[in-house]
């Protein structure tokens, strides 16, 4: 008999919902499952949609997937900015939303090899520390600034408030960040996919086989 924890071994796809940390839905399916779990890339709590998590023997596999590039559909609120960068912090500015063709404009910089502040509420560790604690404390640190690659940034709508984007992107982006850089905060983010995988083939009962998985890359 296997070591206990080892055993159901693989990848489920999860569709999460609003609300719950990415921990919580792995600490869930560890629970559920009586395997050691871990996730491939965290989703923010205000965030929905697809989240890898390994399951077993799988856990040591998590660099595999962790790397993938990610598919996000998110509307970015251009009237202010937040402290968070998302809905969930306080307004800091109040912003004048852009026309059309200066939204256009914005977002051709967005495109291909970016640099972006990570953003002051992040589990980045500054000096040892989570950033989004030191945020929380109120300390004011300089942030590093990573480099990453937006493959296509689509505009699906714009309303003149609020502008709906289909974005592919290098794996460790912030999609905050670029709501931030766009003149806004990111009022939504739903993650439709990560490489091969999609949420509408997510199910939190399903373990898929890592082999199975494995060979979809």
């Amino acid at each position: 008999m296997p070591p206990r924890g080892l055993d159901p071994s693989g990848v489920v796809l999860v569709d999460k919902p609003a609300g719950p940390s990415s921990f919580a839905i792995v600490r869930d399916l560890r629970d559920r499952t009586g395997a050691r779990a871990g996730h491939a890339g965290t989703l923010d709590p205000f965030a929905t949609g697809l989240l890898l998590v390994l399951l077993g023997r799988s856990t040591k596999l998590a660099g595999r997937f962790v790397g993938l590039d990610k598919r996000y559909l998110t509307d970015i609120d251009l009237t202010a900015r937040t402290s968070t960068a998302d809905p969930e912090g306080e307004v800091v500015e109040e912003l004048e939303p852009p026309d059309a063709n200066e939204l256009e404009r914005r977002l051709a910089t967005m495109r291909g090899e970016v640099e972006l502040p990570v953003p002051a509420a992040s589990a980045v560790k500054i000096g040892g520390e989570r950033a989004y604690k030191l945020h929380r404390k109120g300390v004011v640190v300089e942030m590093p600034v990573r480099r990453s690659t937006v493959h296509s940034l689509d505009l699906v709508s714009y309303d003149g408030l609020v502008a709906t984007l289909d974005l592919l992107v290098s794996s460790g982006t912030y999609v905050r960040s670029i709501a931030e850089v766009l003149g806004g905060h990111c009022a939504a983010l739903r993650r439709t996919e990560v490489g091969p995988f999609r949420v509408t083939d997510a199910d939190d009962t399903r373990v898929i086989d890592a082999e199975e998985a494995l060979a979809a890359l």
